[in-house]
């Protein structure tokens, strides 16, 4: 009998899927408006450097909220949390979607950055809350491993957001700016009413209140992790945030070879391609790495994070070599270097996803996760602003090599971990 049918609580079950499919439908609208944002304020003329401040707010605050998100679920429980999350996004959408406003403004840039770092928190919020209910509520056995589960529901949000990176670039090429905004706003609305009507009741232990000063970690495997984890994802948006779309722009319109509309949907058809292979990847992680896995995970994620380095490294040096104006040659390149980074990448956050739910207690896994995805935002949070500011300074190039440096950093806080000899644990 498999995992699904001898899974004997049916209630928490169906909670576990209602909330993944919950997660989807978020991250489908959180991607769409990423993308809606930077591509039509680059459209405006914004430099690099602007496009990365509309972001900073929505890192920063979801970094604040990851601190606090296991704190809240862990005293007012799972399905609230996850509420407040999709909530809050809908209000944001709604707002930029009917408010009128000068795009081209100030004021607007003001309300973007606020409205953006709203969207931060609710995205989260909804984050801390479908992790924790994979270790939580996920049916675990000899044929379901903790691994597989974490590795199937994350890998597929991140292909459905790789979805929404599409949507937000067909959207904007064929509905104007505000029109996107309020069909997404519009599609979580339906999802929330559904929601809420087919959610069951969810047992959770909920403690009396926890001090917030809990959501720090004493455990030293959960500080390295974390760490570690910071300079990974750094090491991506340093490049992806702004960089490589505003490059690819740059190379699909030089000489009007591409109007600006199918440079979007070309650049949008790439970005959602990444994301959607990478979250691919992220669910058969467990099937690449089963033989690996025996002996200690840890000491996997090293080796793999040592093979990232190499290739923003490599682009970095053909960059360079290529000189300031965009080639075909340097473009096809760029994009076979960055499908095979996106690789790797997936198959060392799928490594870090898992050893985070691993190394957590069911008693602490709320807080965990919290702190360890406060760690993620900040990662994040310094790409994001590294990357207008590498980019304006020494364009792709100087982006490939923090990219390089931050990953090279994410592999010593791997190594101090498999150093400590507190990382091998039985496999679950």
């Amino acid at each position: 009998m498999n995992s699904f049918t001898s899974y004997s609580n049916e209630k928490n079950f169906l909670a576990l899927i209602l909330i993944t499919l919950s997660y989807w439908f978020f991250m489908l609208s959180d991607g769409a408006l990423r993308m809606l944002v930077l591509l039509y304020f680059f459209k405006l003329g914004f430099s690099p450097i602007t496009l990365a401040y509309l972001f900073l707010l929505y890192e920063f605050l979801g970094m604040l909220t990851n601190f606090t998100a296991g704190y809240l679920s862990k005293n007012f429980g799972i399905k609230r949390i996850l509420y407040s999350g999709i909530s809050l996004q809908i209000f944001a959408l709604y707002f930029l979607a009917l408010v009128p406003m000068d795009w081209q403004s100030s004021l607007a840039i003001i309300v973007i950055i606020l409205f953006q770092g709203l969207s931060g928190v609710a995205k989260d919020l909804t984050k801390v809350s479908s992790k924790s209910a994979i270790k939580l509520m996920a049916p675990i056995s000899k044929d379901a491993s903790l691994f597989r589960w974490t590795a199937i529901i994350t890998g597929s949000k991140n292909s459905v957001k790789g979805m929404g990176f599409f949507l937000g670039c067909f959207l904007l090429v064929y509905l104007d700016f505000q029109n996107s905004l309020l069909v997404l706003g519009l599609i979580l609305t339906a999802l929330f009413v559904g929601l809420i009507a087919k959610m069951p009741d969810i047992k959770e232990e909920l403690k009396s209140p926890t001090k917030l000063v809990k959501v720090f970690s004493l455990d030293p495997r959960i500080n390295l992790l974390s760490t570690a984890r910071l300079f990974l994802f750094g090491a991506r948006d340093v490049w992806f945030v702004v960089g490589l779309p505003i490059y690819l722009a740059s190379a699909l319109t030089q000489n009007h070879f591409f109007s600006a509309d199918t440079a979007f949907l070309i650049i949008g058809v790439f970005m959602a391609s990444w994301i959607i292979l990478y979250g691919i990847t992220q669910s058969i992680a467990p099937k690449i790495l089963s033989k690996q896995m025996k002996d200690n995970p840890v000491g996997v994620s090293q080796r793999w994070v040592a093979y990232l380095i190499f290739l923003p490294a490599l682009i970095s040096v053909a960059s360079y070599f290529n000189g300031s104006e965009p080639t075909i040659i340097f473009t096809i390149l760029l994009i076979i270097t960055l499908l095979i980074f996106g690789f790797f990448f997936a198959i060392n956050s799928s490594l870090h996803s898992y050893l985070i739910l691993l190394f957590s207690p069911k008693e602490r896994v709320n807080m965990n996760v919290g702190f360890y995805y406060m760690a993620n935002a900040a990662g994040r949070l310094i790409g994001t602003f590294l990357s207008g500011l590498s980019y304006i300074f020494g364009g792709l190039t100087m982006c490939m090599i923090v990219s390089a440096s931050m990953l090279f950093l994410a592999w010593y806080f791997t190594n101090k971990m498999v150093r400590s000899g507190n990382s091998r644990n039985k496999i679950i």
